[in-house]
């Protein structure tokens, strides 16, 4: 009945005009101005939705029609390349569409949750989250909210200052500003004057900033420029052709393709460089597994050698952890430079991870990939016959999709980008082709570097400082591309000296919020404990969380994958192999994804179900801002406390008629509160727990926590401590002194690094933490059920053992790892 309520009619509606605009602002072209309100009608619903559960479905359905409106040739795509079907496609696209854009669901959920405490908190906090879920969360098409202003040459300037991140922030502050001018819109002029000032002047400053950036940029300088030739073969669905014509043969006709389209590159139009697609050469350069093999890379290397120039082609490499995408730079005359290998593979089709790869999963998906990824953003010498070497970066498919590698690529000192791609999925779905090359774009723009880019079947182009292309193909043409753009050496922007810095920023934002949230929550309770004086009686009013039986579930089921997600890490730190034990980035990601993000999910809907409980007059009133619940104190039979602490502790009310209150109550002490109220002359406690899980709760709560225990004490300052003597050790031994790092490639670049270490310091404290955590409970438990009495003692013992460990413990393991190397 809810779906043909008004309301109901009234999200739906909203949630298809966003989905409409949406539609046309992923299309280009004039339909960038619609990013700046494409979102206010699901916005608005968004503030009519009060419940958890309906903004969560609310989302859920927005991240399906912004799939279904944005990319319906991906869907479209999969189920050709599985040979699926397009509808099949599309169906698994649009199932899981909020693992495809699961920042729609983080927004909507920080939204809801902070938007009662202000309006303004409410839009910073959710853009925030967009941002950072994105910068967290690896996605497969790298996509961002803000690729679609690339049609606006001034106000997509602005991605050197902050990437695509920025932009996506801008965009989305716009539209709350935007759905608050409708919301106010009966409310007089003045009201509804601050957000339409604010929706004008963001893209204002944006184009203003760009007109400036655009005018600040330097001059072509008077110097020859790069010119190089872009192979667009038009050869696709090698396993197609295989079948058809035999495996020598297709190799012939796209080598020979490539000879007579490279050769009217050097010789008709002078090209200094000639760039192939990616993995055009089908097997092994340098590092042949045939004799045939051999001899094709002695015949493409006498080839290059007669042409007189650099070629840049994707092809495969090899070592004895497996086999790489890659790019070789091969020079006439002196041969192989080296090889980059692809960085950001496809999930899937590429790769498949670790934790899924199986016998049976390859046999229902066998065109699933079996590549290694490369270790990061690398630049080469492009020797050029003329004596000029350019340090090239080279960029393979998906990895043009990453702000990251281009920052990386652009502070090791390259002049230009080579990006190589295989679009041919995309043939029959340009649009697909189209974003593609709008991301690659962006990186040119964030790092002012000119990009040369060449696909199989397009789009191939040559794309300038500003992210302008110059000249480039058509999809699905057999086309030489000669571009030219000159290289200097490029201006140092915001963002490369920055890094990515938007999504951290978003971060770093949420959890200042949340550090704020429980040490406004600590206080209260300090001051609850300190009104409740010595006699155990928890005060009225308290806190507590009102709670459905399945949203205490919920709740529950997210803090025990917390909770033994940093378990499991702790066995990986201890026994794991592999490069996760040294990788701070694997560290935070997991961390992040496994801890983090279901720690503040089970906050966030324990928050969204809080109320204050008081009495008056013979009531249990429950408040939560304007709402309010009254229950006669006379009704209330019993207060039973739960057997098990799930999510935490807490109570059930058992009613005169003999039922359950629908509702439980989450409180830190269950027992006090039920004494509280009996002492008003409400109910008795009516225990259900056993003796032993009784003392085993009394013994729990007696425990008092000192400072050490305090959160910013053990999980802020204390890995502090610990990061700072470690990264001097690294920074000696990379750099050769404290401030190597800082010297060689600048501030931003040197508290990057330290950031990493301090995070890495603090998640090693939370799993210690958590494995010392869980040996005290059982440590207290084994006591309780042996030893009753002196249960209180070993608690004690057990805790300060703890905290030794943790304290003493970790800083001696530093010390002797600092000493022993």
């Amino acid at each position: 009945m809810d779906l043909l309520s008004r309301p109901g009619g009234r999200a739906a509606a909203g949630l298809l005009a966003s989905a409409v605009l949406s539609f046309f602002y992923a299309r280009g072209g004039a339909g960038w101005v619609l990013g700046f309100v494409a979102l206010v009608p699901w916005l608005r619903t968004l503030d009519a939705t009060h419940t958890l559960g309906r903004c969560l479905l609310n989302a859920w359905a927005m991240s399906v029609a912004f799939t279904l409106a944005a990319f319906p040739w991906f869907g479209a795509a999969i189920g050709h390349y599985a040979q699926l079907g397009t509808a099949v496609g599309l169906l698994v696209l649009l199932v899981a569409a909020p693992l495809f854009q699961p920042q729609i669901l983080v927004f909507a959920l920080v939204r809801h949750r902070l938007r009662r405490r202000g309006l303004v908190l409410g839009a910073l906090a959710g853009a925030a989250a967009w941002v950072a879920t994105e910068w967290l969360v690896p996605r497969m098409l790298g996509d961002s909210y803000g690729y679609g202003l690339y049609p606006s040459r001034l106000l997509r300037q602005a991605a050197d200052v902050g990437g695509t991140a920025g932009l996506t922030l801008l965009l989305l502050l716009v539209n709350e500003a935007v759905a608050a001018a409708l919301a106010r819109r009966g409310q007089g002029l003045r009201a509804v004057a601050r957000p339409v000032g604010l929706a004008l002047l963001v893209p204002l400053l944006l184009a203003a900033y760009g007109w400036a950036a655009l005018a600040g940029l330097p001059a072509a300088p008077d110097a020859k420029p790069l010119r190089v030739g872009l192979v667009q073969s038009n050869i696709a669905d090698y396993e197609r052709l295989r079948q058809e014509k035999g495996v020598d043969a297709v190799v012939r006709e796209v080598l020979d393709t490539h000879y007579e389209m490279s050769h009217g590159a050097v010789a008709q139009h002078r090209a200094d460089a000639v760039l192939w697609s990616e993995t055009v050469y089908p097997t092994t350069f340098g590092n042949p597994k045939s004799e045939g093999g051999a001899e094709l890379d002695r015949e493409i290397q006498g080839f290059i050698n007669a042409a007189g120039v650099p070629f840049v082609f994707g092809t495969y490499d090899r070592d004895e952890a497996g086999e790489y995408n890659a790019a070789a730079f091969v020079n006439p005359g002196t041969g192989l430079v080296g090889f980059y290998r692809k960085t950001r593979l496809f999930p899937l089709t590429e790769y498949v991870p670790a934790w899924l790869d199986s016998a049976w999963l390859r046999q229902l998906l066998p065109w699933t990939g079996a590549w290694r990824a490369g270790n990061g953003a690398r630049v080469f010498p492009l020797r050029l016959a003329d004596g000029r070497e350019i340090p090239v970066l080279p960029l393979i498919c998906r990895d043009d999709v990453d702000t990251g590698l281009g920052i990386d690529g652009a502070r090791l000192g390259a002049q230009a980008i080579f990006t190589m791609s295989n679009d041919a999925w995309f043939t029959r779905y340009p649009q697909g082709a189209e974003l593609h090359q709008a991301a690659a774009a962006f990186r040119s723009i964030e790092t002012r570097l000119p990009q040369f880019r060449v696909t199989t079947t397009g789009y191939s182009a040559a794309i300038d400082a500003t992210g302008t292309v110059v000249a480039s193909t058509q999809m699905g043409q057999r086309t030489l591309v000669i571009g030219d753009l000159p290289v200097t050496e490029p201006p140092r922007t915001l963002i490369v000296m920055w890094g990515d810095w938007v999504g951290p920023l978003g971060a770093a934002f949420l959890a200042a919020l949340a550090v704020i949230a429980g040490v406004r929550r600590w206080r209260g309770r300090r001051l609850a404990e300190a009104a409740g004086g010595v006699t155990g009686v928890a005060a009225l009013p308290a806190d507590v969380a009102v709670l459905p039986p399945a949203v205490r579930v919920a709740a529950g089921l997210l803090r025990g994958v917390a909770r033994l997600s940093l378990l499991a890490m702790a066995l990986v730190f201890l026994f794991g192999d592999g490069p996760f034990r040294t990788n701070n980035f694997a560290q935070i990601r997991a961390f992040s994804v496994f801890f983090l993000a279901p720690e503040l999910a089970a906050w966030l809907l324990l928050r969204a179900f809080a109320a204050q409980l008081s009495l008056e007059a013979g009531l249990l009133v429950f408040t939560r801002g304007r709402r309010r619940l009254e229950l006669p104190l006379a009704d209330v039979a019993a207060v039973e406390p739960w057997r098990w602490p799930i999510p935490g502790s807490g109570a059930w009310l058992r009613l005169g008629s003999g039922a359950r209150w629908p509702s439980g109550l989450l409180h830190a002490d269950p027992a006090g509160l039920a004494r509280a109220i009996e002492a008003a002359g409400g109910a008795a406690v009516q225990e259900r727990a056993s003796l032993r899980a009784r003392t085993y709760a009394q013994v729990r709560r007696a425990i008092q926590r000192g400072w050490l225990e305090h959160s910013l004490v053990k999980y802020g300052l204390f890995p502090l401590l610990l990061a700072v003597p470690a990264f001097r050790v690294h920074q000696f031994i990379v750099f050769g002194s404290s401030f190597g790092e800082l010297q060689v490639y600048g501030l931003a670049a040197y508290l990057k690094a330290f950031a990493l270490w301090w995070a890495a310091w603090t998640i090693a404290v939370v799993v210690c933490a958590a494995v010392l955590r869980a040996f005290t409970e059982l440590g207290t438990l084994a006591s309780v059920w042996l030893r009753p009495g002196r249960a209180l003692d070993a608690r004690w013992w057990l805790d300060r053992g703890g905290l030794a460990v943790l304290y003493l413990g970790l800083p001696g393991w530093l010390l002797l790892k600092t000493v022993g190397s």
